[in-house]
């Protein structure tokens, strides 16, 4: 099974790519919304993201449960639960819930409002790069590079960004876990699960 990896910034690019040696990694661009996904399989998104739950703090990783975003509607990805056990076996703390793709960065006050909504973290590009993988297989893995009540520019968003790079290398790792669960696991059709 071919595995083609998401990931919109080169820094975070760089991170997946030395994890996932041998594994296609594309940097789609901040706000992304295309990629070429014409030889793959199965498809992962993984970058970094901010935290809209206040128990998440700079480093721990989020799987997206649903992806959604304003005027769409929401998208199903029950692969990325497959990732929660490797991630464990790594002792990396790891959350799941929906992850909301906004059309920029919001600020605190903003993310407060969509805590409301069950969302657990924000970012600006899983949901319209989900919308074109079609049927294929998906995972989304962010890890949290600000916490809920500050601003991404600030002072501490260096160390933290160090962290969650360190953390987003580490755990891309478990990407291969989840391609040999997602060839394995029965599936509904039209599952996005289903087998390849």
């Amino acid at each position: 099974m071919k595995l083609v990896v998401l990931a919109p910034l080169r820094t975070e690019a760089l991170a997946v790519r030395s994890a996932l040696p041998g594994v296609r990694v594309k940097r789609v661009g901040m706000g992304g919304t295309t990629a070429d996904l014409a030889d793959a399989d199965a498809v992962g998104i993984a970058g970094l993201c901010g935290a809209v739950a206040p128990e998440l703090r700079a480093g721990d990783v989020v799987l997206a449960t649903e992806l959604r975003s304003e005027g769409r509607r929401p998208i199903a990805c029950p692969g990325s639960e497959l990732l929660a056990e490797p991630l464990r076996r790594l002792r990396l703390r790891t959350h799941a819930g929906p992850i909301h793709t906004a059309p920029r960065i919001l600020g605190p006050a903003e993310r407060e409002a969509l805590r409301a909504t069950g969302v657990v973290a924000v970012d600006m590009e899983s949901a319209l790069l989900a919308g074109a993988v079609g049927n294929l297989p998906l995972a989304v893995l962010r890890v949290v590079v600000d916490a809920a009540d500050r601003r991404l520019l600030s002072p501490r968003t260096l160390v933290a960004g160090t962290r969650a790079l360190w953390t987003l290398r580490r755990a891309s790792g478990a990407f291969v876990d989840w391609v040999e669960a997602a060839v394995f696991a029965p599936a509904a059709p039209g599952d996005r699960l289903a087998r390849v």
